[in-house]
């Protein structure tokens, strides 16, 4: 297992746990920064992460384990962002690391929401990353089924198709396929649109919605996908690839889908904060409605987004989820 290039993971989460399994399928060693001590103690006593993905066990002779984000951040010359997109910002303050030469992977799901920019415009805006150097990591791929070791796919975007193929080598094996797309712009989006529409389809099976519905929901949100990508970043792409139609289906109907779950309780009654409250881990399609709903607001040149505002309505205007649903009922085809 060799890779000339080292590489380090950011966040304690159970997608960063299972990022940090696929780098250990190929590499030496892995820098892993979680701000958690307590959590980073238990890896270092018990081979596996207290509270995500329990089942993984590590080699701690791969990991090279820290809470100091400046000192992963100047190990690695990959450095992988699986941090949620609501604290990235201050996360992020911490560094006073130059990472201006370094390779950086965006693995976190949405907008940054103090700023309004996707996560790979955040780096080069801030930090100076050439685009060439920035990747987004795409799905279908749930890590509860990377740890299970089932067969997952991932897309890796980047406009240097070396820098793509060079991260894409370090995370595949016989359970993970990749895939190489020069649409970062576009995926960073799909990214962030999947997890609002599939916090929609949980809303309407805690409706009572059933499987009718919800097949016309997802194919109106995959359109409805398509329009909104369109108008803010066109170019030649092909919206039913895995990493648009594939990543939406997975995240809408999976029982793994924490968004899913979040709009399913809302649905049930619960209101928006019980619902966060209840659940231990971040629904990032929350953070992203406000976002996608202020895009295309604020745009010259609006999309037709009836799915997002109806899930902005019920998670921010406090509208009622029945009579929103009724409605959007109606606007859809």
């Amino acid at each position: 297992m060799t890779s000339k290039l080292k590489y380090a993971v950011f966040g304690g989460g159970s997608w960063a746990t299972a990022i940090v399994k696929m780098l250990c399928e190929n590499l030496d060693e892995i820098g892993w920064y979680m701000r958690n001590e307590q959590a980073l103690n238990h890896i270092k006593t018990h081979q596996h992460n207290p509270h995500y993905l329990s089942s993984v066990e590590f080699n701690l002779d791969q990991l090279k384990l820290s809470n100091d984000i400046n000192e992963t951040a100047q190990y690695a010359d990959v450095l992988i962002i699986v941090i949620p997109s609501a604290f990235v910002f201050d996360e992020l303050k911490k560094l006073t690391t130059d990472i201006s030469k370094k390779i950086v992977v965006s693995a976190v799901k949405g907008i940054i929401p103090k700023t309004g920019l996707l996560v790979g415009e955040h780096f080069h805006k801030i930090y100076k990353i050439p685009f060439e150097n920035i990747i987004v990591l795409a799905g279908p791929c749930h890590a509860e089924e990377v740890a299970l070791e089932r067969l997952s796919y991932l897309t890796i975007s980047c406009s240097n198709s070396k820098n793509a193929e060079q991260i894409a080598g370090s995370l595949k094996s016989d359970y993970i396929k990749t895939k190489i797309s020069d649409d970062i712009i576009g995926t960073e989006y799909a990214v962030m649109l999947k997890n609002i529409y599939a916090i929609a389809a949980g809303i309407a099976h805690g409706l009572g919605y059933g499987d009718n519905f919800q097949s016309v929901l997802m194919s109106n949100a995959i359109r409805e996908m398509k329009r909104f990508i369109k108008k803010t970043h066109k170019m030649k792409r092909n919206i039913t690839n895995s990493a648009y139609l594939g990543d939406l289906l997975v995240t809408g109907y999976s029982v793994f889908s924490r968004n899913r779950m979040f709009g399913n309780m809302v649905g049930k009654g619960y209101t928006v904060k019980s619902a966060q409250l209840e659940m231990n881990m971040v629904a990032e399609g929350y953070y992203a409605t406000k976002s996608a709903y202020l895009i295309n607001k604020t745009s010259s040149n609006k999309a037709r987004l009836p799915i997002i505002n109806a899930v902005y309505k019920i998670l921010y205007e406090g509208k009622n989820a029945k009579k929103v649903f009724k409605k959007l009922t109606d606007k859809l085809d």
